[in-house]
């Protein structure tokens, strides 16, 4: 085990090269149909497909270098960049995305597609069923982790690529991720997994329950046959979801027990901090993400087992290949680090190769998003070497 200090916070929008900060630009999202679809994991056939995805650099003659970065939950296509010149908010991961960053766009081609079963473009339950004309709304298939990467592999095809230089993803995309180097073994060379899980405990599905149970019971969601999302519901299906990402440390170095200055402190509506940023970030994801997508997406998260269909664990991993880079944060109690741990024994037992960094971190689940000056030169390394 490798026990990494994470380093003080840095700016961490761009590439300082000569005091030039250099940035991925106005990138354009790309749309691909694919009209035999896929069998699922259930048995049933989803088709047509249509995925949304981004591509960042450029790929080489033999199409070698793509690195394909995987989102979790509520993410989307948008890893970096800017939608237009106007736009104020960068993409989800900007900050190692570009020229000179860790994926180096100058030598890398990289690659983020938004999974079916969500609400950013790629097929899922509020996109148009071709059979009836309306939205699939609750008649949309259950997916798994493993059928989104099913999708994902139509899309490499499509490029022509036949190997990915590496694959990364945190939280869901290092589900994503042990999905390629399980299923697809000889289509990846090398992995990378982030505060992930090889199946969610029973406290993380139980709360993702809870979080089911906000949007059922709001009167407005109507068996998923809604016009307008359920705000109540999401917004505090969000929150829920939003507090298993944080950490008590870091719940305490951001809000304390600090009062809203707006409030009286014996109004019995007055609000701590804490309660007022869950309010605006709740209502705030209504905005953007739709209930019935988030329901889907919270069902394959518990769905997910790296095992499933397997004997074992073991049995599963025995059909990796690639070299296996593991990352887990001290402070994540949604997939704590002695998950990942299980994962790397099981590995090792095997004679895999894996590395497994322990970074101490204060921010919870998130950190994988946060503190990405921890890993930078360790995945940098890897990379070094698969591409040598």
């Amino acid at each position: 085990m490798t026990l990494l200090k994470a380093p003080a916070p840095i700016p961490s929008r761009g590439f300082c090269c000569f005091g030039v900060i250099m940035s991925i630009g106005v990138v354009q999202e790309q749309t691909i149909t694919f009209e035999s679809g896929i069998r699922l994991e259930s048995g049933r056939i989803l088709a047509p497909i249509t995925l949304v995805y981004e591509l960042y650099g450029t790929l080489n003659a033999d199409r070698s270098n793509l690195i394909m970065v995987e989102h979790a939950w509520t993410g989307d296509a948008h890893l970096a960049g800017k939608r237009s010149e106007n736009d104020t908010k960068s993409g989800w991961w900007d900050a190692i995305v570009g020229p000179g960053k860790l994926l180096d766009t100058d030598r890398y081609c990289v690659l983020c597609s938004n999974v079916i079963g969500s609400c950013y473009g790629s097929t899922g339950p509020a996109s148009i069923n071709p059979k009836t004309g309306k939205r699939y709304n609750l008649t949309f298939p259950v997916i798994t982790v493993r059928d989104m990467v099913r999708a994902q592999e139509l899309l490499l095809d499509h490029l022509g690529v036949k190997r990915l230089l590496c694959v990364i993803g945190g939280s869901m995309g290092g589900m994503q991720a042990l999905e390629w180097a399980t299923q697809y073994p000889e289509r990846v060379a090398s992995v990378i997994a982030l505060a992930t899980t090889p199946r969610p405990s029973p406290q993380a599905i139980s709360l993702n329950a809870v979080a089911r149970w906000a949007i059922y019971n709001d009167p407005t969601w109507k068996k998923g046959e809604y016009k307008h999302n359920p705000k109540d519901g999401l917004a505090l299906a969000r929150g829920i979801g939003h507090i298993t990402f944080l950490s008590d440390e870091s719940m305490w170095q951001k809000f304390d027990r600090r009062f809203s200055a707006r409030d009286g402190l014996f109004d019995f509506f007055g609000q701590f901090e804490v309660e007022r940023y869950l309010n605006y970030n709740g209502h705030n994801f209504v905005s953007r993400f739709d209930a019935n997508s988030f329901l889907y997406l919270a069902k394959a998260l518990d769905l997910y087992d790296v095992a499933w269909g397997y004997e074992s664990m073991a049995d599963a991993f025995s059909r990796v290949r690639a070299p296996i880079q593991f990352f887990a944060f001290s402070s994540d109690w949604l997939y704590p680090p002695y998950q990942t741990e299980e994962m790397v024994r099981c590995l090792q037992e095997l004679g895999k190769t894996v590395e497994y960094h322990l970074i101490p971190s204060a921010y919870g689940h998130d950190a994988f998003l946060l503190e990405h000056e921890a890993f930078t030169p360790i995945v940098r390394s890897l990379l070094e070497r698969v591409s040598r």
